[in-house]
């Protein structure tokens, strides 16, 4: 995981605006770290992976679960994010390297506010 990210994501003010609410927090709790792990996979195969995503930036709820709103915090929601944030181009299919580190930017996130 790049080290820098997280830094480089505190300066903006729109990323660094999203916050794990108690309603997130006592999900979290419910399902364990786990379980919003396996989630994250999920949402980032399905949703993010593909070389064109359906409705690419647009793709990712502002809430309703913990990595969603772990996505817009980390620049993880779209293609374009991805690409400007964390230099992983768009228009090709994610690799599994990739997903892995999206994973892990989104977990690392959702293990800082869940502290």
């Amino acid at each position: 995981m790049k080290e820098d990210i997280f830094d480089r994501l505190s300066r903006s003010g729109f990323r660094s605006r999203f916050r794990l609410k108690e309603k997130e927090l006592e999900y979290i709790r419910q399902k364990g770290m786990d379980t919003i792990r396996r989630h994250a996979e999920d949402f980032i195969a399905r949703r993010l992976a593909p070389a064109l995503p359906a409705h690419d930036g647009k793709q990712t709820p502002m809430r309703g679960h913990p990595v969603f709103i772990a996505q817009h915090a980390t620049a993880t929601c779209c293609r374009g994010c991805l690409c400007k944030w964390h230099g992983i181009p768009a228009g090709r299919e994610l690799s599994t390297g990739e997903q892995a580190y999206i994973v892990n930017v989104i977990m690392e996130w959702i293990r800082r506010q869940a502290v």
